[in-house]
């Protein structure tokens, strides 16, 4: 039995299934080439479905599913995508740049074949009242975002320069 492939696909599914797909998102979008990393396959991997993975690849779900299910031969899928609008949005109440204790930098962490995941959550688990971890990235963290959130976290996340993230996650 092949694997269902939409928008709430795990692409480590997907490529456990699929041995070779990660060629074939690499060719949607280049930001997949830190698919290679041992590391991120392993973690972010197995929690990131299609549809986070388009945000990173800053293409459309629609996009991405439809690529990726012609490639494993089973052709377009017809769904629902609310259109997305990219705006300047202000930052949180919560906010204050004084208040960023931590800063990570995901992208050296992940060059040195470790994933920030487990560094954030641990430091997120002591974050005291009001403090803020900032993450700095060649991608939208979504699967870090979605775990920050799932432990009551605050979340502001936004391109900072083209090609470049930072999320700050508060404990409110």
């Amino acid at each position: 039995m092949s694997l269902a492939i939409n928008p709430s696909t795990k692409v480590g599914d997907l490529l456990d299934a699929y041995p070779g797909m990660d060629e074939v998102l690499i060719g949607i979008a280049p930001a997949f080439a830190k698919l290679r990393n041992p590391i991120l396959r392993k973690t972010v991997a197995k929690l990131a479905t299609l549809e986070q993975a388009a945000k990173i690849g800053g293409v459309t779900a629609r996009e991405i599913v439809n690529k990726v299910r012609e490639a494993a031969g089973q052709g377009c899928a017809e769904f629902d995508e609310t259109p997305v609008t990219a705006c300047a949005e202000p930052p949180p109440c919560w906010f204050n740049e004084a208040r960023v204790g931590m800063r990570v930098d995901a992208d050296a962490m992940l060059d040195q074949g470790v994933h920030p995941l487990g560094l954030v959550m641990q430091s997120a688990s002591k974050l005291e009242r009001g403090g803020i971890i900032r993450i700095e990235s060649g991608f939208r963290p979504e699967p870090l975002i979605e775990k920050m959130k799932e432990q009551g976290l605050a979340v502001w996340s936004r391109e900072s320069a083209p090609g470049r993230h930072v999320t700050d996650i508060c404990r409110l």
